[in-house]
């Protein structure tokens, strides 16, 4: 199991790196002002940031409760990264068409398309850092 401060370095770590891809890429996209869009990514940054250490500890137990075991089988990054997109994308939808004024299907066409970019960095990023900083063994917990 990662330890808390470990946890800390890998979501905030996410988010800076991918605040710094996306903002200015789906401004261009979206043709939005870099301001706007930026508000917009770092609030979703906030709220991914808070939901990624609770996804991620939650996905750690739960593995480590199943199978005895933190490390993920490719199977299971794949899982892990839709899982976190898709419940993430359910928390920012009315955020993200509140702060857009527009409607829900236009943001949930533009929330997609966060959701592909950041799918694919999750998957990416996740496996990066297992890689430079791998968990920790642990056995089954009996509690």
């Amino acid at each position: 199991m990662r330890s808390t401060a470990d946890r800390i370095r890998q979501a905030v770590s996410f988010e800076l790196i991918g605040i710094l891809i996306v903002t200015p890429l789906f401004a261009w996209v979206f043709d939005h002002p870099m301001g706007d869009m930026g508000v917009l990514v770092v609030l979703g940054a906030t709220a991914a940031t808070a939901w990624n250490y609770l996804f991620n500890l939650i996905f750690d137990h739960v593995l480590n409760w199943r199978r005895g075991d933190v490390r993920k089988t490719l199977p299971l990054r794949i899982v892990h990264a839709a899982l976190f997109e898709a419940t993430l994308l359910l928390l920012l939808l009315p955020i993200f068409a509140w702060w857009l004024d527009a409607s829900l299907v236009t943001v949930l066409l533009m929330e997609i398309s966060f959701a592909a970019f950041y799918m694919v960095y999750a998957f990416v990023f996740t496996w990066g850092y297992d890689t430079l900083f791998p968990p920790q063994r642990t056995g089954r917990t009996t509690a």
